[in-house]
């Protein structure tokens, strides 16, 4: 079987647009691509303030937020990636919220594997899978590079991330690729979120794909369908993007 990490990848824009059709968290499959690698793990980046407190992540925690985030979404020639747009932060805020603690679905057993159009099937609601995998991709990464996933180069962590994703690497209180799955749909979700959320925080990915956001005078684009949106998208907030 070819290693998907030969694969050549496509065209970052063209990941993008293809993941606004698997935003349901139970919906995504083997989704990562390999994309454009960063020579060391990010510091925090632009999106991020380094004066950020997580409400839900501990440090080390956090840490591997920033660095899981910044290969997800790595910034490239087409835009800002997820660190710098502030998804991380997005994560964090939503692992308090009901989403994080699992009230927005039905999460009584009997639990098992299903199809993804089932619906969610796991017993871990989202802060725990965060919080389980995190741990033990770091223990994983600690046994076998002596540091963990954020400490490691770009190429490392891609190869962690395509273990998960690809089933190959998992553990006994937390599925591998359920892990990996959370992981890209949560980052998903906040780089295509409205700024407000905490992601997407100057508007970069709706600039992307011709979303005008919040804006309710383009009745005139409608009418001509093909045709690219000339003005900047609006968050709810009021923030606008040229």
């Amino acid at each position: 079987m070819k290693n998907k990490m030969q694969d050549t990848a496509p065209p970052r824009r063209r990941f993008l647009k293809q993941t606004l059709s698997l935003i349901p968290l139970a919906a995504a499959g083997s989704a990562l691509n390999v994309l454009p690698a960063r020579a060391e793990p990010p510091s925090g980046g632009s999106g991020v303030s380094k004066d950020y407190v997580p409400t839900f992540f501990n440090q080390e925690e956090w840490r591997f937020v920033l660095a899981a985030a910044d290969r997800l979404i790595p910034e490239d020639d087409n835009g800002p990636g997820a660190v710098s747009e502030g998804v991380p932060v997005f994560i964090d805020k939503q692992m308090e919220l009901p989403y994080g603690y699992g009230h927005l679905w039905y999460m009584q057993a009997p639990f098992a594997s299903a199809e993804p159009e089932l619906g969610y099937q796991s017993s871990l609601v989202p802060r725990e899978t965060w919080r389980r995998g995190i741990n033990a991709v770091n223990a994983h990464c600690r046994q076998q590079f002596q540091k963990p996933f954020a400490d490691l180069t770009a190429a490392e962590q891609d190869e962690i991330l395509h273990q998960l994703d690809d089933g190959r690497l998992t553990f006994s209180n937390v599925d591998g690729k359920l892990f990996f799955t959370q992981m890209l749909e949560n980052a998903k979700e906040g780089y295509f979120a409205d700024p407000l959320h905490g992601g997407n925080q100057t508007l970069a990915s709706w600039k992307l794909i011709g979303f005008p956001g919040a804006r309710a005078d383009y009745q005139q684009v409608m009418d001509n369908p093909g045709k690219p949106y000339p003005l900047g998208p609006v968050s709810i907030s009021g923030k606008r993007s040229v």
